[in-house]
């Protein structure tokens, strides 16, 4: 951890970029292999599908936000579908905020490993309240994607799906495509609500700017010429890098302990 405790520092090109740790979330990604949780997460940071399947060992990604003259910082952890580590899928889980959990409508072993993923999470985070004695609620959404595929290829009844949900206030169902972008701008908008996060967040409610705005983006003051009646607007950091495994047990410890009540987490400057 650094010294300032309410700081995260967000360092890209010539640019940093301050975020209070109260603004500053994680957004992890379970499911299968092929189900299409990488294409999701595209959609959501550039708008683009890829037609190539490229398998996911982990990845991540930060994205900043500008809304209103206030900082927020969403860093997304894309994970394997293979789990080969599950003392890694664990400590995801632990230090995870917001979860999307995805299957394919055409492969029911995928849903079979959603319903095991959410019961983990549940285990795992409850576990964690327990030791904490957090409140919070856990935002979570379950995502059937490939809704573009004919029915005759459906594996998954919709009202499948729903059950899952029916129970907890803070979990949505979502049949979407993330090839056609159907209902995809929908499910970020309910999950970010559900987190009590600004609704700007959601891909189509903000402006998307380049790196070369760093240097003015955290200024409350900023605002583009061409845009009006909008003040929200979304910046990829292209050199963000995957805080250390070390630095999530020292979270996870400090909350344990009660050491974390500022929600500090290790910053983007991580070698």
């Amino acid at each position: 951890f650094q010294d300032q405790a309410m700081m995260k520092t967000m360092s890209g090109g010539n640019c940093t970029l301050n975020v209070p740790a109260k603004n500053s979330y994680r957004m992890v990604v379970l499911g299968a292999s092929r189900v299409g949780k990488s294409s999701i997460v595209s959609r959501f940071l550039n708008g683009r599908f890829e037609d190539q399947y490229t398998p996911t060992i982990e990845d991540f990604h930060r994205k900043v936000y500008n809304i209103r003259g206030d900082m927020y910082q969403l860093d997304i952890l894309d994970t394997s579908g293979n789990h080969p580590f599950p003392a890694m899928r664990r400590l995801s889980i632990l230090t995870g905020d917001v979860f999307i959990l995805v299957f394919s409508l055409d492969n029911r072993e995928s849903f079979d490993e959603v319903k095991r993923l959410q019961k983990q999470i549940l285990e795992v985070k409850s576990c964690l309240k327990n030791k904490t004695k957090e409140s919070a609620d856990l935002p979570m959404v379950i995502c059937g994607n490939k809704n573009d595929h004919s029915e005759v290829f459906r594996k998954v009844r919709s009202d499948e799906g729903e059950d899952l949900v029916s129970s907890d206030e803070n979990c949505a169902y979502f049949e979407v495509s993330a090839k056609k972008n159907t209902n995809v701008d929908e499910m970020f908008y309910v999950l970010f609500s559900m987190a009590k996060l600004p609704h700007e967040m959601s891909p189509a409610l903000h402006r998307k700017i380049s790196i070369q705005y760093g240097d003015t983006f955290q200024q409350k003051s900023f605002r583009m010429r061409r845009v009006k009646d909008m003040d929200a607007y979304g910046m990829i950091s292209p050199f963000a890098r995957r805080p250390s495994v070390n630095s999530d047990l020292k979270y996870i410890k400090s909350k344990v302990l009660r050491e974390g009540q500022s929600r500090e987490r290790e910053k983007c400057t991580i070698q």
